[in-house]
């Protein structure tokens, strides 16, 4: 089962990035052509929230970051 992708809002990000006082460029990483990514319609530069359930709390939020394959990833 595929979890639950959706696009943020340009509020919903401040918002992310507020909270957790980091840049969209910390956020994990997706590639555009993800097929997840895909099928919602996201573009390069969008912050996906992924929503899963959870055994243990319910429901459990992931951001992403959808970059271009070929756009190098820094690990840290």
């Amino acid at each position: 089962m595929v979890p639950d992708h959706t696009i943020m809002s340009e509020e919903e990000i401040s918002e992310l990035l507020s909270r957790y006082n980091i840049t969209t460029e910390q956020l994990p990483k997706v590639f555009h052509d993800d097929p997840a990514v895909k099928t919602i319609g996201a573009n390069v530069d969008d912050v996906i929230r992924i929503v899963r359930a959870s055994h243990t709390a319910g429901r459990a939020e992931a951001y992403r970051l959808v970059i271009k394959e070929t756009q190098e990833i820094i690990r840290g």
